[in-house]
């Protein structure tokens, strides 16, 4: 297999996420509701970075609410997109991927779910990368990406 420079370089894509963060979080309390309210709590997140650059794993912890979650990154050498895979200690179980990939230092990823029992388009973005610093948001779709819900807002602070 060939893989193409430009695919080469996008390895390093979650680089960015290796190590401690705070995150201040804020959610919807009812994630398909647009009139629902609000709630902020904190977390720490630890992120690794695994097969050089080509997988990247975090724990996150959200002392607050009791639970914990996970991501398994894993990029496609073939067409440089990544998968992105979520469990929750709430579940025990790994949520149906979202897929894609960077442009222009922002990260988009999208991947069919279902919440509630209703069918749901999921999107994860990553944006606003330096440093020491990262947003990540979550928003779900019911009809197919035509309109979008935000429901979930992280902002991340790398712990020194």
């Amino acid at each position: 297999m060939s893989v193409e420079a430009p695919y080469r370089t996008r390895m390093t894509d979650f680089d960015f996420l290796v190590g401690t963060w705070d995150v201040a979080n804020r959610w919807r309390v009812d994630f398909l509701d647009p009139e629902s309210g609000w709630e902020e709590f904190p977390a720490v997140s630890r992120a690794t970075r695994h097969f050089d650059g080509g997988a990247s794993f975090d724990e996150i912890e959200f002392p607050t609410k009791d639970f914990s979650g996970m991501t398994v990154r894993l990029r496609d050498p073939e067409t440089g997109t990544w998968s992105l895979y979520w469990a929750s200690s709430r579940r025990g179980t790994i949520f149906p991927p979202v897929t894609g990939k960077f442009d222009d230092g922002i990260g988009e990823f999208y991947g069919d779910d279902t919440m509630n029992d209703v069918p749901i388009l999921a999107r994860f973005r990553w944006s606003g990368i330096t440093a020491d610093s990262a947003h990540w948001e979550q928003a779900f779709s019911t009809d197919g990406g035509k309109t979008w819900l935000d429901n979930w807002y992280m902002d991340l602070t790398r712990r020194s």
